[in-house]
């Protein structure tokens, strides 16, 4: 695929955006975390009266050696892609933006291969996340509580990851 000089100075200048210019304000540093963290509460709202922490189980998966380097990749990416959407609809990173306009961008990517791929990844291991086991201090039991959920025993003595 031929690549114009127009577009190559366009994605250029995207990445850099996400990177340098976080909204209006100079020299300010979107990481993955801040975008996973905010994203994690509009792809679940409720997510925000458990006590979990999501950006901890993100740590855990990006670290993992049983987990397919390609499915970090894809995270990473779609972090990095999430943000030059935002920034190139909106001139401000995904997390600089008001909540009605994160949602545009979600489903503006959500209608792309990557952007549903994407979303559908985050959910998994956000539930993934709610949803473990307290032993691996990401969460409390708080989404076992919010199902009533009662475990079944024996429950592990040691985090297995």
């Amino acid at each position: 695929m031929m690549i114009n000089r127009r577009n190559f100075l366009k994605a250029g200048f995207l990445s850099s955006c996400v990177l340098v210019m976080g909204g209006c304000e100079l020299f300010s540093v979107t990481t993955p975390m801040q975008t996973i963290k905010v994203l994690q509460y509009d792809l679940f709202p409720h997510a925000k009266k458990l006590d979990v922490d999501v950006n901890k189980y993100f740590q855990i998966v990006l670290n993992h050696s049983r987990i397919d380097e390609s499915k970090k990749k894809h995270i990473k990416n779609g972090v990095k892609w999430l943000n030059e959407e935002a920034v190139e609809l909106f001139g401000k990173t995904y997390i600089k933006l008001d909540s009605l306009q994160r949602q545009k961008v979600l489903i503006l990517i959500s209608k792309t291969r990557w952007g549903d791929r994407f979303i559908s990844r985050m959910l998994i291991y956000i539930m993934e996340a709610i949803f473990s086991d307290p032993i691996y201090n990401v969460s409390s039991g708080d989404g076992w509580a919010w199902l009533n959920f009662k475990t079944g025993l024996p429950q592990p003595k040691e985090a297995l990851l």
